[in-house]
């Protein structure tokens, strides 16, 4: 959770209104996106989950149920 928090912050001063700090890295958003993604790759082995089936079924649920999604929004 620390590191998604971590990565969190990085996102809002980037992205959204809040600013960096004096003493914070501006160009840290890829490491803390790659934090995650180490973690996130290490509870998956010590669960056993199979993160490739996971992520077929997370794209194949939501391109069902997103199919139209976008289509009725005006531009």
């Amino acid at each position: 959770m620390e590191e998604v928090g971590e990565l969190a912050r990085h996102v809002s001063r980037t992205y959204g209104e809040q600013t960096y700090k004096a003493n914070e890295n501006p160009s840290g958003l890829s490491e803390e996106l790659a934090d995650v993604l180490f973690v996130l790759l290490c509870l998956a082995n010590q669960t056993g989950t199979d993160l490739s089936e996971a992520i077929l079924n997370s794209l194949e649920k939501k391109t069902s149920r997103d199919r139209e999604r976008h289509k009725s929004i005006n531009k």
